[in-house]
């Protein structure tokens, strides 16, 4: 499940996608707003997003996740929009047989989200707003 939002993350619905019968591991990532940034203290992230773009990106990193370990089930989840502190803006999460490639799988996952993946922080504080470093559509 490849999703961009801005409805909360329903961290239920997240492990259920991941479930299944012949899995025994299940590794969640999930990335949240903190108190404090490049500004001081932060009192909310406004996320943007170039959504067809970044879903298709998600999804070839889904397929690269899924051609490089032995993973059953893919989710990543990113909210869009302005969220508070303490609320989570991004998730990954992989089911495998073993703990290992859930691991491997998931860090790969978000590192690539991460980098590769058109959506852009914005900090705000009552010191001002500040466009956080993201990654450039120009190479």
């Amino acid at each position: 499940m490849i999703l961009i939002t801005e409805d909360s993350i329903n961290m239920d619905l997240v492990v259920n996608q991941l479930r299944d019968n012949s899995i025994g591991a299940i590794s969640i990532f999930m990335g949240n707003v903190r108190d404090h940034g490049a500004l001081g203290s932060i009192t909310e992230l406004y996320y943007e997003a170039y959504t067809e773009m970044a879903k298709n990106t998600m999804t070839e990193i889904e397929k690269e996740v899924l051609a490089r370990w032995k993973i059953r089930k893919f989710v990543a989840i990113h909210r869009t929009g302005n969220l508070k502190v303490g609320e989570t803006s991004v998730i990954v999460g992989v089911s495998s047989e073993h703990r290992k490639e859930a691991f491997a799988a998931c860090k790969y996952a978000i590192d690539c989200i991460k980098s590769r993946v058109p959506i852009w922080k914005k900090e705000k504080s009552k010191r001002g707003n500040k466009w956080v470093e993201g990654i450039s559509l120009s190479k």
